[in-house]
């Protein structure tokens, strides 16, 4: 099975969340404690008062092992001091479980409100029968029942049982902002005492007696094949107990150990078959690019007729390089096969997918495998993929015996798929006041679903309408896409097209404001300066909340005001999974590269769950984006990724990290995406603050090239 694309995970999700309030699927019977209250498949209350709220998204650093919880337990009433977690594994209670497209929070937002309100409904009633009193006169706060008028009390672990046996309720009210008491509080997160003191499992933290460990090598060449082995020497190193061919694409030795396992993959003797891809290089992906730009173009977005606005015409070209996750915990998954059953203990974010794609590979059903869902050391959409949990399926297959595999750096670094690279070219044309009364962009990207053989309707990457889109209201504007194809492995990576779009448009924008010589905020402000409406696919934007976040940002960075000698600050704003952003960057020059001293940045993701866990993630994003803007590149040589390891993808050093402000404009509108949203502004602000010191325009990423 494939992921689904992350638009059709917003999509489906919905779908399944509502199916799942409104039919309430009960978890299976056998896992539910005697008397234990289970009205739904996320919750359960036992008797000694214990209530455990089940998360069934992947947590990664973004905090939803917290966040989630908040949610249910606001509706339920709950003493927040008697909440305990539990991880969903793969399953089909909860529709998908797939953790990416900022999804979490805005997909189950509804979902587990409605359960949370249903279960503090048959409390109350539970409650009422007990006393033989009428249900509006009990209401529930803090894990317990209380009637007013003899102020008698139930706890919910007492009421679990009776509570059980009440008819789940529909169209249950649901609470208004003002009355929250749990949502909308910076909570401490929960899964922090854990990743203190150590407890806390990572996918490459756990451990089965008598498990083995696997390294997998592959061909350096991408798309290479084995064409043969020879494993007489690597069978001489102690604690090698098996090496076999998996797939067409790589060799796997298997030991007692991590180091006998590299040992033996070091001296292993592997013939390639290097393909069709051997002279591939990064000038020929860009060159390709570029030739395809006059190509089959799709029609993103379009208001008025830009072929009949006159002026003076501006053009620019873009373009953005391949990148890795690089995520700090590389590729690994622990996977036991029992001949007619397999258990996989995986970091995934898709733990559906993982679970049938393994039973395809091996040959069992779906339920036959098991996936239990570890923390992970990041994911950034690289574990979308499910190779990790493929590859460690049949290895233990074909060992006959629990094992764990691990990718090294290198291995994570150079047999990855990669976020693509693509080609911009955007125009406008200005009247005599400098203002644009056209507007136009062409993406020039592979499709990243097209690729992996998923729907492509019209010839538009399913992702686009959630990262491409347009967010100002111009006289005549058209967005446009033309599908290319490469031979390089692509993936998500957070933000996706909405990285490189918001790097070029924002970038453009700041060139129009230049050559109208006017200030790039209040250009930015005059474009967005009418209350409109832009409906750009199934997705309204408003003018009003971009302005907002734009003009809050500027006033938090003191926009216009003196700065200290030698420093500079530019600005852009960017919509993307339903969430508006603003960033201000501050730097000074020293020699041709810019320090970063200060970032402050601003959203909009309506109602906030969890304040602190949303300022982690906002200053957590612009440190992502900082080191995608300054040096993330990945380049292809002789058909060979060239970057290995944190040397030559180097992240951002704590040393360089800047002063980050992270605000959000307080709302009450349902939530939408804030783990991606912060990356795409990030770069043009940072290039168009190098321009505003230096003159100088940066078109092409990584600056530091």
């Amino acid at each position: 099975m494939s992921p689904l694309s992350r638009r059709d995970f917003l999509t489906a999700g919905v779908a399944a969340g509502a199916g799942l309030v409104i039919g309430f699927y009960l978890p299976h019977r056998s896992s539910i404690a005697r008397n234990a209250f289970a009205p739904n498949a996320y919750l359960k209350i036992t008797p000694d008062g214990k209530i455990t709220i089940v998360v069934a998204r992947s947590e990664m650093g973004q905090g939803v092992r917290t966040s989630l919880p908040m949610i249910l337990a606001e509706e339920l009433e709950a003493d927040w001091k008697q909440i305990t977690v539990e991880q969903a594994g793969a399953s089909t209670l909860y529709g998908d479980q797939t953790t990416g497209g900022s999804a979490s929070v805005r997909t189950t937002w509804d979902p587990m409100r409605k359960a949370g309100a249903a279960a503090r409904e048959m409390l109350i009633a539970a409650a009422a029968l007990e006393w033989g009193v009428p249900r509006s006169g009990c209401k529930a706060e803090n894990s317990v029942v209380v009637h007013a008028a003899s102020n008698r009390r139930l706890t919910y672990g007492q009421l679990a049982s009776k509570a059980g046996a009440q008819p789940i309720p529909t169209d249950v009210p649901l609470k208004q902002a003002k009355d929250y008491q749990i949502v909308g509080k910076p909570l401490p997160r929960l899964d922090v005492p854990s990743k203190v003191d150590g407890k806390a499992e990572f996918g490459i933290d756990f451990r089965l007696p008598g498990m083995k460990y696997a390294v997998l090598a592959r061909c350096a060449v991408i798309g290479g094949k084995v064409t043969s082995f020879d494993d007489k020497e690597s069978k001489k190193i102690s604690g090698v107990g098996f090496v076999g061919k998996v797939g067409d694409s790589a060799v796997v030795v298997v030991a007692d150990s991590v180091w006998s396992a590299l040992e033996g993959r070091r001296v292993l003797n592997v013939q390639w078959d290097e393909g069709p891809n051997k002279d591939l290089n990064s000038a020929a992906i860009f060159e390709s690019l570029k030739k395809s730009a006059s190509g089959k173009v799709v029609s993103l977005y379009s208001t008025g007729d830009v072929s009949k606005a006159s002026g003076r015409r501006i053009a620019a070209e873009y373009q953005l390089p391949l990148m890795a996750h690089a995520a700090m915990e590389p590729g690994n998954c622990t996977a036991h096969f029992r001949g007619s059953s397999c258990e996989l203990w995986a970091p995934t974010q898709v733990p559906q997918d993982v679970r049938d794609s393994v039973a395809q590979a091996i040959g069992l059903d779906p339920d036959q495998v098991k996936v239990n869902v570890t923390l992970m050391g990041g994911g950034f959409g690289r574990r979308l993929e499910h190779d990790y949990g493929v590859e460690a399926a049949l290895v233990s297959k074909g060992a006959n015996a629990p094992v764990k595999v691990l990718w090294t750096r290198e291995d994570d670094m150079r047999n990855s798929t990669y976020r693509p690279a693509s080609y911009h070219q955007l125009g406008a044309v200005l009247d005599g006041q400098g203002w644009p009364v056209a507007f136009t962009h062409r993406i020039v990207a592979p499709s990243i679903s097209g690729q992996k053989g998923m729907p492509t309707p019209n010839g538009v990457d399913p992702d686009l309408p959630d990262e491409a889109a347009l967010i100002y209201s111009f006289p005549a504007a058209k967005l446009e896409y033309v599908m290319t194809e490469t031979p390089v492995p692509l993936g998500w990576m957070r933000s996706v097209y909405a990285l490189q779009t918001g790097f070029a448009s924002e970038s453009f924008i700041d060139e129009l404001a230049a050559e109208a010589k006017k200030d790039p905020f209040e250009y930015r402000m005059h474009l967005l300066s009418k209350d409109e409406d832009i409906k750009y696919f199934d997705t309204v934007w408003h003018t009003a909340r971009m302005r907002g976040v734009l003009q809050l940002a500027a006033e938090k960075a003191e926009w216009g005001k003196p700065l200290p000698a030698g420093h500079c600050q530019g600005i852009a704003c960017f919509g993307c999974f339903s969430t508006y952003m603003a960033e201000v960057v501050e730097i000074s020059m020293e020699g041709d590269q810019p320090h970063i001293h200060r970032v402050v940045a601003v959203m909009d993701c309506g109602q906030v769950v969890n304040p602190n866990i949303l300022e982690q993630q906002i200053k957590g994003g612009v440190i992502y984006a900082l080191t995608n803007a300054l040096r993330a590149q990945i380049t292809i040589k002789q058909g060979r990724v060239v970057q290995g390891n944190f040397d030559d993808y180097a992240p951002i050093r704590m040393n360089e990290a800047p002063l980050i402000e992270a605000y959000s404009v307080p709302s009450t509108e349902a939530p939408t995406g804030a783990g991606e949203p912060p990356v795409p502004p990030l770069a043009p602000a940072l290039c168009n603050a190098i321009f505003a010191a230096t003159k100088r325009r940066i078109r092409a990423l990584p600056i530091l090239s």
